[in-house]
Formats: C-alpha cells, sequence, structure tokens
C-alpha cells in the first residue's frame, strides 16, 4: 500500500524547496555575474545542506508514518517490503 506524506511534512518540504529553488537560481546568477569562485561554491554548499534538510524530514516522516504504520498492520509482507526500501534508500543516501 502506497501512502503519502502527511500534509504538515509535505508543506514544510514544499515551502523548504521553494527557498532552495531561489538559492539554486541565486547561484546561476553569481555564475553569470562572473562571481567569486569561493563565494559561488559556498551558496552551492548551503543548497545541498537545505537539501539535505529536506531529505531528513522526508525520511522522518517515512519512518513515523509508512514504516510504524506496515509494524502495526500485523502484516509481515507488508512491514519487510517498508524495512527493505528503509534499506535501500539508505545505502544510498551518501552517493
Amino acid at each position: 500500500m502506497v501512502q503519502g506524506m502527511r500534509a504538515d511534512t509535505k508543506r514544510n518540504c514544499r515551502d523548504r524547496l521553494n527557498r532552495i529553488e531561489g538559492q539554486v537560481r541565486g547561484i546561476a546568477r553569481m555564475v553569470d555575474e562572473d562571481r567569486y569562485c569561493i563565494d559561488v561554491l559556498t551558496q552551492i554548499r548551503a543548497v545541498r545542506a537545505a537539501l539535505r534538510g529536506v531529505e531528513d524530514e522526508v525520511l522522518k516522516d517515512h519512518v513515523e508514518h509508512c514504516v510504524e504504520g506496515a509494524i502495526t498492520s500485523g502484516d509481515g509482507a507488508e512491514q519487510r517490503r517498508k524495512i527493505q526500501e528503509l534499506l535501500t534508500v539508505l545505502a544510498r543516501r551518501d552517493l
């Protein structure tokens, strides 16, 4: 069973992603304006950190909502599926 994000998580992530989108446009302007490389790199790192924050929030929601739901359902196959999904995404997290 596919479950979506909780409404509060979805709203918060959307707000954060909108800010990140603005940051990325700002970086593009910096490149166009031939800004100092270290300043551009600093902003890129800030965007990466912001994306990690969104990723952490989505992961937390998944564990508290989807994985917990599978655990309380008593459906062994669904529990294994959710745990495997979680392990797969965590294994790819730092690639």
